[in-house]
């Protein structure tokens, strides 16, 4: 007779070992001193579990992850948040717990946990509920379980919504990025006496000018900076004109509400500039350059003593100015070839302003113009007229082009077009009241472009 020999069941070989940890909490740490607590019963049974799932490759970690004291209505436990480094690490792949509410309490907190547990393959089960994560019932609680999770959140997020916006509709403040002009006080916005002065002037110059760009060069030669000292961009500009702060109002999705904060900017300057805003920026930039002054108009001539006169051609979208002779307009010029038919504004104008910078270079001119600015600026110093006359050539290019223009007039006095080219004639008397001008026009940009 051949006896059997009984064979142990040993886990599988193909079997993938699943590493459990077992997580265990107790609120209060009543009777935690006894020599078999609260904690202990709960790791047994999970011990046990676990050891009933052996075929299935499970076995247990060495750590403990006891939380003795703790409450489940919060995530900072050291034991969790021991547990979740190792999760993070790789080196759970099963949390095993007596029940659900042992791991977390809220939903809110459960459902960031289930995250972690997610991003790094990790299940978890409760031994005395029969939800196990690893079957597919156990998934379908859990989505039930992250189901109600997202209805707390989204409620939540209603809750905040609608009182933010109640909050509004009363004019509150109700935080973020502070605008300029105005201060936080016991969270209201109380007006910035040093500061309300810039907004106001942002509405002025651009209610005036109708350019975001030359609200900018001027705003940066009076030195006017944001509430962080930086200077100011045209972001900067379209962001003051658009915050319905600055009238004391209060917006909200649309809806505008009296506020509960002091306005700056008085309502008459506000509609002048929407009205502005109102245009499109192509046609305020198009009505702008044709409201620019040509720098040469009344001083450049041809040969025939004849005025030559501005006018100016689009093509592609893009601007061409020029300055064309009395007899093409007339179209009596045909066959003279005297005439210099037009002329590249652009260019005749580069060109005068190289002759005017050369003179301004002469030490001869430097010591005239400062004899003749003393007539009326008798402590005016030599040097102080050479440095005023060296920063032109950074200070032109910030100037409005009426500016531009009426410093043009007070030193060029005629320039006359003929097929040799251009003579440029220049006037020296007009040299004494140029430092004025340019003290008059921006004195701030005089010193900043040193």
């Amino acid at each position: 007779m051949t006896r059997r020999a009984r064979i142990e069941p040993v886990m599988p070989a193909a079997t993938k070992k699943l590493r459990c940890a077992v997580y265990t909490r107790k609120s209060t740490d009543e009777g935690l001193e006894k020599e078999f607590n609260t904690l202990d019963a709960q790791r047994d049974a999970c011990e046990a579990y676990i050891t009933s799932q052996r075929a299935e490759g499970w076995v247990l970690v060495r750590d403990r992850y006891d939380d003795g004291g703790f409450s489940g209505g919060t995530l900072e436990r050291p034991a969790l948040q021991r547990l979740l480094r190792d999760i993070q690490a790789d080196l759970v792949d099963v949390i095993v717990v007596y029940k659900i509410d042992r791991l977390s309490r809220s939903l809110m907190d459960f459902a960031k946990l289930v995250e972690v547990m997610d991003a790094h393959g990790v299940t978890f089960v409760s031994v005395t509920q029969s939800f196990n994560t690893t079957t597919s019932m156990g998934r379908l609680t859990l989505n039930i379980l992250l189901s109600f999770a997202q209805f707390e959140r989204e409620v939540i997020g209603e809750r905040i919504r609608d009182k933010f916006a109640a909050s509004r509709a009363r004019g509150m403040w109700m935080g973020g990025k502070v605008p300029l002009g105005y201060d936080v006080v016991a969270r209201k916005l109380v007006v910035n006496e040093e500061e309300a002065p810039r907004v106001r002037r942002v509405f002025e110059i651009f209610a005036e000018t109708g350019s975001g760009i030359e609200t900018v060069n001027r705003l940066r030669a009076e030195g006017a900076t944001s509430k962080v000292g930086r200077p100011l961009d045209k972001g900067d500009v379209y962001k003051l004109l658009n915050n319905r702060t600055y009238v004391g109002e209060a917006a909200h999705k649309g809806q505008v509400y009296p506020g509960e904060h002091q306005g700056i900017v008085p309502r008459e300057l506000w509609d002048r500039a929407h009205a502005v805003l109102q245009v499109s920026p192509r046609v305020r930039a198009n009505q702008n350059r044709a409201q620019t002054p040509a720098l040469l108009k009344g001083l450049i001539f041809g040969v025939d003593g004849r005025a030559l006169s501005p006018t100016h051609a689009r093509k592609n979208g893009r601007l061409y100015r020029y300055y064309v002779a009395q007899r093409v307009l007339k179209g009596d010029a045909a066959g003279d070839a005297s005439i210099v038919r037009r002329v590249s504004a652009a260019e005749i104008e580069a060109a005068v302003m190289d002759q005017v910078r050369a003179l301004l270079r002469q030490p001869e001119i430097v010591v005239g113009t400062w004899r003749a600015a003393r007539r009326e600026a008798p402590d005016l110093t030599e040097s102080e007229t050479q440095d005023a006359l060296h920063r032109l050539d950074p200070l032109w290019e910030h100037l409005f082009p009426a500016e531009q223009a009426r410093i043009v007039r007070s030193l060029v006095e005629r320039v006359v077009i003929g097929p040799a080219g251009a003579d440029i004639r220049l006037r020296l008397d007009g040299l004494g009241g140029l430092v004025r001008d340019l003290g008059a026009i921006a004195p701030d940009a005089l010193r900043s472009a040193a």
